[in-house]
This record gives structure tokens, sequence and C-alpha cells, in this order.
């Protein structure tokens, strides 16, 4: 005799698997948004997302284990869930962005009691769903249809979040747009099973509430992002844009005794107007001089990472450069330093020069793919707060750099602080000589910066050239020498070899710069 399975009213059985899907959907954004916000904020993407994802994971698991406690009236219960988990997840992104900017002490303690506060609400929708709609549908078939669609909602996010909704509607809208998303939810409970719940009027007045405060949220989002980034960046935020790859800010503080314009990546400063003259030629000069000096100038160069193209300014100071290759990961920087009016002009408009090529690609893989060699080759990555941007300081990466030298050629590498962060510098130091480059190591006062190292990368030993092209406010050739002396406090120390396998210089890196932020 065949088992006959109950059947479920079509419109509530569909209706509640749907909001399986935008449940799903929705939990997977707060968690994202939640490891997203603490790698800008915090450094280190690989322990903040590990750390976040466990801790949401063991607040779904507590929230599923609580569950067992809700007994009756699971409709309404289900409801004030979702209405709270609207609330709290579409307002974790603003809140966290908020109190980085006001209470920057109480940042990792809000976020992991939002990620704990979420994932344990969160934890508790999936089992009520089961419970509600295990009236109508047998077991097995409940299991793996509730399973099916809470996975594909978690696959249309993993696949949107990074490529839509984050570019396009950034991190605060991107909350608030799936908060409303829960708040949907909760209403679409409230009018399926409008004739199971006790004070429906109070339970139609919670859902305007929060539907309405969280599209004065969203309509006001782009306020809050501002006021927030104005306070922590202390100056007026002119630009600021979140890409598939970082946040991209850029500030003015105009006035005398101002920095002027500022870029700012993922919170961490990039330059400044009043003194990137004295880093860009420090990194440019020292080479571009030394290549010239020996015979012919420099005609083909490569600069990876610098897409705000200071540097490229500098390189088309010589004119024996015939060609420039600019390898920039983000679109949106090369697009924001050729557009922008001001910030273009502080670049010269180098990135419209007929002699520059711009190349939006990761550098690792660029170096992998190219068959060119190059006279000079600058490399100007941020700093590696992270094991991204830490793999284009591995030997590695190095060995790749090598290859594209050509036999004479000099490549210079942007090497952190000497004096702030001393063990790390001395990695790339001797990352960089493992894979049998002669390395020549050098710093410069930048103020704000502090003192700041670089590293001549090269085949054949590094000599100072005698002159330097004219117009130069900082360096010049009788003062050269000077950056290649290390006093006491900046001489170096043992390493290890920074290796795609270990990537040592990132942990070392964030705990030097880490005594400097606490």
């Amino acid at each position: 005799m065949k088992e006959v399975k109950p059947l479920a009213p079509p419109a509530v059985e569909v209706a509640l698997l749907a909001s399986v899907f935008v449940v799903a959907a929705c939990g997977l954004v707060y968690e994202l948004a939640a490891g997203a916000l603490a790698s800008y904020l915090l450094g280190d993407s690989v322990l903040q997302f590990s750390t976040v994802i466990g801790s949401y994971l063991f607040a779904m698991g507590l929230g599923s284990y609580l569950s067992r406690f809700f007994e009756r009236q699971l409709p309404a219960h289900f409801l004030r869930i979702e209405l709270m988990v609207a609330l709290a997840g579409g307002a974790l992104p603003g809140l966290l962005f908020i109190t980085n900017a006001y209470l920057p002490g109480s940042f990792r303690f809000l976020l992991y009691a939002l990620v704990l506060l979420v994932g344990t609400l969160v934890g508790l929708e999936i089992p009520l769903v089961m419970r509600i709609l295990k009236r109508n549908i047998a077991l097995k078939d409940l299991v793996s249809q509730v399973l099916t669609f809470d996975y594909l909602g978690a696959l249309a996010v993993s696949v949107a979040f990074p490529l839509i909704l984050v570019p396009q509607l950034g991190l605060i809208r991107t909350g608030l747009l799936f908060g409303l998303m829960n708040a949907l939810v909760a209403l679409w409970a409230l009018w399926l099973f409008r004739h199971e719940l006790r004070r429906f009027r109070s339970h139609a007045l919670a859902c305007l509430f929060t539907i309405a405060a969280l599209g004065v949220g969203f309509a006001a989002a782009d306020a809050v992002t501002t006021w927030a980034e104005d306070k922590f960046y202390q100056d007026r935020v002119v630009f600021a844009a979140t890409t598939p790859y970082q946040r991209i800010v850029v500030t003015n503080g105009a006035g005398e005794g101002k920095a002027g314009y500022r870029l700012f990546l993922n919170g961490n400063l990039q330059f400044a107007q009043r003194d990137e003259y004295r880093y860009h030629e420090a990194l440019v000069h020292p080479v571009m001089a030394a290549y010239a000096a020996s015979g012919a100038g420099p005609k083909r160069v490569a600069i990876l990472g610098g897409g705000d193209g200071m540097a490229v300014r500098e390189v088309l100071k010589y004119p024996s450069v015939e060609s420039v290759t600019l390898v920039e990961l983000d679109p949106a920087m090369t697009r924001l330093f050729t557009e922008h009016a001001t910030l273009a002009q502080l670049n010269g408009h180098a990135l419209t020069s007929p002699k520059v090529k711009v190349v939006n690609t990761d550098a690792f893989q660029w170096l992998e793919n190219s068959r060119e060699s190059f006279d000079v080759i600058i490399v100007d990555f941020p700093d590696p707060t992270n094991f991204s941007i830490g793999k284009l300081y591995t030997n590695s990466f190095y060995g790749l750099l090598d290859q594209r030298l050509s036999a004479s050629g000099y490549a210079v590498i942007q090497t952190t602080s000497p004096l702030v962060a001393r063990k790390s510098f001395w990695t790339v130091v001797g990352t960089i000589e493992s894979v049998g480059l002669i390395a020549t190591p050098y710093h410069a006062h930048v103020p704000s910066f502090g003192e700041w190292g670089y590293v001549v990368a090269s085949r054949r030993p590094y000599h100072w050239p005698q002159t330097m092209p004219g117009g130069l406010r900082f360096l010049s050739a009788g003062t050269l020498p000077l950056l290649f002396d290390f006093p006491l406090d900046m001489a170096r120390v043992p390493t290890e070899v920074n290796r795609l396998s270990n990537q040592v210089l990132v942990t070392t890196y964030e705990q030097e710069w880490g005594k400097v932020a606490h």
C-alpha cells in the first residue's frame, strides 16, 4: 500500500519556501557585510573573515538550539524574529561605520555583539519555518526542499555581493536593502497567517514601523556615510566609492597647514597632497636617474600599482621614456585619477599621455603572462595588510619580477617604514635577495607617513647617479647618498623569507603596526 503524503495548501507552501530563499540571502549578506567592514577597518582580511564567520556560525547554532523552546504561536514568533533580524541586520553596517568614526575603541566589541545577535536570530528562522511547514509536508520532502532554497539563496548573494551589491549600493545601503527584504517576509507572514495571529493590529503596526525605519535609513544612507567618514578622516570627504576590490576615499583639508587632498584605501592613507612629492620623487628618481647614468636613458617602464598616476608623472620627466605600462587592479582608481579634474591635475594629467598604457588586472597574473621586458619597474602597492596584498611581497612575485627586468634594469619596491615596522622592512629585503637579486635599501622622510622605506632590486650593483632631472622639490644628486644610510634603530635584523606558503610578512606587519595603533 502506497504511503499517502500530507498535502500543503500550495500558496502557503510556496510562500514559505520563497521566504527561506530570502532569509538565507539576508543572513549571508549580514555575515559578509560584517566581515568586509572588519577587513576594511581592522585589516588582515583572513583573520577578520575567519573570526566573524566563526562567531556567526556559532550564534546560528545557538539560535537553532533555542528554537526548541518556542512551542506555541510559531507564526507569531517567526514574524517577530524576522522584524528583529531586519532591524539588527539592516542597521549593522551603518552602526559599525558610525561607531568607528565616533567611538573607535568600541568598534570591535559592537562588531561581535551584533554578529552574535544577528547570527542567533538567523539561527532561529529556519527551524521555525520547518516546524510550520511540517504541519503539511512529509519530513523527507521538507528537509530537502528547505535546504535547497536555503543554499540557493546563499549562492545568489555570494555572487551578487561583491559584483553588484557593494559596488552599486555600498555596504550601508546593501544592509538596509536586505533588512527591508526581511521586513517584507514578516509582512508576508502577517498576511499568510492572519487568521492564526493574535494581536494582528500590533503585528501590522510593527511591520509598518520597521519598513518605514529601514526605508528612511536607506534614503539617508549617503548622508550617514558622509557624516561618519567626515568625522573619521577629520576632513571633508570629496569622493567615496566601494569597489569590488577596496573602499576608496578622497578628502580635502583646505587652508594653511592642511594636508590638501588625501587618498585613503580601506582606511589607510596612500598620499597627502602637501608632501606626496617627497614620496614619489624618492620612489622613482633613484632608479630612473641611475639607469640614465649608465648610458642610454630608460625607454620601457612598468609601474605596478600606483593607480593615482603620481609615479607616472615622475617617470614622464625623462625624455628617453617611450612607453609606460601602468598595471592597476582597480579600474575605479585609474578612472578617478583620469577623469576627476582636480585629481588629474595633481598627477599632471599623466594618465592621458600617449606614452601611457593602463592595464587593469592583477599584477601577479600580469607578470606570469607577460613576455615583455622593462628597463625600470616601479612597484607601488599598498602595505601588506592582508594576504591578497601580501602575495605581492613574496619570493614568488619577486622571481616573476626578475624575469621581466632587462639585463641592466632596475626595479624599486616601496617597503613600509624601516623605523616603525623594522622587521617587516628587512623581511622584504631578504625576500628579494632570496631570488638572486641584489637588494639595495634606502629610506626617506615623508611627514604624512614618517620615515619610509624603499628597496632597489637589480642584477648588477646599484650606483648613485651624479645628476637628477631639473624641477625636483626634494631630491638632488648631492643629498641622494644620505637616503642609503641607516641609523642603528633602523639597521638590519634577522628575518624569514616571505613565501606564498607562509606569508610571514602579513603577520609581522600587523604586529608591528598594531603596537602603534594601540
